[in-house]
């Protein structure tokens, strides 16, 4: 199995009726991003960071991944949907190859927030990859819900 689709995680959906993420701007929960490669298998069912076939080591990446910036998450509410973006995230001097990629809450025992399917294998060698977050808008932000 590998990522084959971009997902929320069920775990997440659960936890956020229970209190266990907080996305406020600047006093809120560390979240990262942690890079994986062809023969990862995450999706929807996917409850926390796992180093099971993670990107390895190179440049700024280490394991874990790294932190999406403080202060870059926002939330709103627009005509009905509540919205959470987060800042492109950027890795430099890296040798890799990765297909997806996981947020994960580190304040929170290293929940699984989101599975990212980049759509096939994304390569940087001896450069910067980066992850771009969509706009945040109600019709394309990382995290929408109606």
């Amino acid at each position: 199995m590998a990522i084959t689709t971009n997902a929320i995680a069920n775990s997440f959906k659960k936890e956020l009726l229970e209190a266990k993420h907080n996305f406020t701007q600047t006093t809120g929960d560390k979240f990262k991003l942690a890079l994986y490669d062809s023969s990862a298998t995450l999706g929807a069912s996917t409850t926390s960071y796992t180093t099971d076939n993670e990107v390895g080591a190179s440049g700024q990446y280490a394991a874990g991944g790294g932190a999406l910036a403080v202060g870059s998450q926002q939330t709103s509410v627009a005509s009905g949907v509540a919205i959470v973006d987060f800042g492109d995230r950027s890795f430099t001097g890296v040798t890799l190859t990765a297909r997806g990629a996981l947020i994960y809450n580190t304040s929170n025992s290293d929940s699984a927030v989101a599975v990212l399917d980049f759509g096939g294998d994304k390569t940087a060698t001896s450069g910067t990859f980066t992850v771009q977050f969509p706009d945040f808008t109600t019709s394309a932000a990382i995290l929408r819900i109606s």
